[in-house]
């Protein structure tokens, strides 16, 4: 009675599960359900009961839409089967014991010879394993199996000697941790049990990583660990467990496609020897999955020693996402446009903060109130880098503000996208090369100027000084939308047409031409000098008229817009639409 109360709960609860598990993944993850790009699932759960159990959740998640961390239910479900998994082994010259399968109780002495390991077909975590050296006692081990599994029973060659795992990390390819021995001291078999993991075996068991192996046999253990991940189609992380017999033969025995992330195991022990402690390895879990899912950058690799600068550097600005999404929306919602003097001191002085914060030191040679502000280095900023930002937002008061907003790949606010995130990532950058002890030894400036909606007029004469001693420079602003950085900007250039001529009646013949069909004569002139073999564009943007009552205008005002690729083709094409005017603009 107490066993069907037990398996009618067991029932309750996945029932439950399957219930409520996808309203719960509405409430946490709604844009999933309604077709928007999703977040992902940080995948861990071994399932509740029945076959292939690793397979339930990630199978919901893909039914919902909803990316994960981990290999998907097919791969799970491969691992699973040891015989179908020794199978794909076999298949891919891959060694692994000899094997057999029982299927029911009555079953026929298979061809091997003991001892023999027992376990039950699709089961993980060491369920149901035990050592056999005889016929009475396979058939005892066996008979539990078909009790307490109802499956069949995998009988599989002992291999004496030690015990090797090699964990793996990330795809394409995976990175492949060192291997690490597990020894079982004099008591009990050597063999890792279901008891061993729960601690109520008795015995001490000890990790050693890495396992005090030749290099050679490194090698070939990271070999068989990657070629086995790869036969089965594992994603992000794996474990695979080896023996080593006594002439240095290695012996695939399964392979774990969700490794045990507790602090005793031999995947969190190997991570941890690669400096990897647990937050970094749940990160780095994370990262490479984005990376597969997301097409986001792939974290730098792992290395068996200290890290390199630039690597640590990238990891240090990569741990910190959620601070920078913090900190563009706190600066998206302080409103600084290019005609907002007061919001713009506002950012300024926000600016200034972070700067002393980072030790940045003014520039007094490279400042000018409301127009430039600059900060360099101890070094300094001769022959060294130069980073250009801009801190006005370049929008006209009357527009709307846009409020900050999330979408799964995507961000919004005011100005984000020329303003915010540039001086977020540069806050950032500069704390990551403070926090590695670099910044203030490289010569260095930052400048930021305020008239960006004014196509810097009034800063330019300042930027120019400040470009002229440095040795390289660097200008903050958005990339493409495939992700290439720009390293060339378009000039702009707005010119001011005007032009002046009698009133007159509608209907009222005169030599002199109608000023407004003058005008826009001479405007498709001018836009005709678009060219896209030159890289140059030209139209007009505004244009405003003025007359007197009943009468034709005799004023027009006409704003011109100038885009081009180099300073010389612009300065060519403003010579020619005076030509064509034969007028004077500002």
């Amino acid at each position: 009675m107490g066993r069907l109360q037990c398996f009618c709960l067991l029932c309750q609860v996945s029932i439950h599960l399957r219930r409520t598990i996808i309203p719960n993944l509405e409430k946490f993850m709604p844009r999933v359900l309604k077709g928007e790009l999703p977040g992902m699932a940080f995948n861990l759960s071994y399932g509740i009961q029945g076959h292939a159990r690793y397979t339930h959740v990630p199978g919901i998640l893909e039914m919902v839409g909803i990316p994960y961390m981990g290999s998907n239910p097919l791969a799970h479900s491969l691992a699973l089967d040891k015989v179908v998994a020794k199978m794909i082994f076999r298949q891919n010259d891959l060694p692994t014991p000899d094997f057999s399968v029982l299927n029911e109780p009555g079953f026929d002495m298979p061809n091997l010879d003991f001892p023999l390991i027992v376990k039950p077909k699709n089961e993980a975590v060491s369920m149901g394993i035990r050592i056999v050296h005889d016929l009475k006692e396979l058939k005892d081990a066996a008979g539990v199996i078909f009790d307490q599994f109802n499956q069949p029973v995998l009988v599989e060659q002992y291999i004496e000697g030690r015990e090797i795992n090699v964990g793996l990390l990330g795809n394409n390819p995976p990175e492949i941790l060192p291997p690490c021995e597990i020894t079982f001291g004099n008591q009990g078999p050597h063999i890792y049990t279901i008891e061993d993991k729960k601690g109520k075996s008795g015995r001490k068991i000890d990790w050693i990583c890495p396992a005090p192996i030749s290099r050679e046999l490194t090698e070939k253990a990271h070999d068989i660990a990657l070629r086995a991940f790869q036969a089965l189609g594992c994603y992000d992380m794996a474990r695979v467990d080896m023996r080593l017999d006594n002439n240095d033969n290695l012996y695939i025995l399964e392979i774990n496609s969700l490794p045990s992330l507790g602090e005793h195991g031999s995947y969190t022990i190997a991570a941890n020897h690669v400096g990897l402690d647990f937050p970094a390895l749940v990160n780095r879990m994370v990262e490479v999955a984005s990376a597969r899912y997301f097409g986001t950058p792939s974290p730098p690799d792992i290395r068996h020693n200290k890290k390199k600068p630039e690597e640590a550097i990238f990891s240090y600005v990569t741990q910190r996402r959620d601070l920078i999404e913090k900190a563009l929306e706190n600066w998206s919602s302080l409103s600084s446009r290019t005609s907002d003097p007061v919001g713009i001191q506002l950012a300024i002085k926000k600016l200034e903060k972070k700067m002393t914060e980072i030790k940045m030191k003014p520039a007094p040679q490279f400042c000018k109130s409301q127009l430039v502000h600059t900060w360099e280095t101890k070094k300094g900023m001769a022959d060294g880098t130069l980073l250009i930002v801009h801190c006005d937002v370049p929008l006209e008061l009357e527009m709307p503000n846009q409020g900050f907003r999330r979408e799964p790949e995507w961000l919004y606010g005011e100005g984000v996208g020329c303003s915010r995130a540039p001086m977020v990532v540069l806050e950032y950058a500069l704390r990551a090369l403070r926090h590695q002890r670099r910044l203030h030894k490289l010569p260095l400036g930052v400048l930021c100027y305020m008239d960006e909606g004014r196509d810097a007029r009034y800063s330019e004469e300042i930027i120019r000084a400040a470009v002229s001693i440095s040795k390289k420079v660097i200008v903050l602003r958005p990339g493409s939308s495939l992700n290439h950085i720009i390293v060339q900007r378009r000039g702009q250039r707005k010119c001011r047409l005007i032009v002046q001529g009698k009133a007159r009646r509608l209907g009222k013949k005169d030599k002199q031409p109608e000023v407004l069909l003058w005008t826009m004569k001479k405007l498709d002139e001018i836009s005709r000098l678009s060219s896209t073999k030159n890289k140059i564009a030209v139209s007009s943007t505004e244009i405003k008229t003025k007359s007197y009552p009943m009468l034709l205008p005799h004023h027009v005002s006409a704003t011109l817009l100038l885009s081009y690729l180099d300073t010389k083709t612009g300065n060519e094409t403003e010579i020619s639409i005076r030509e064509i005017t034969g007028v004077r603009f500002k």
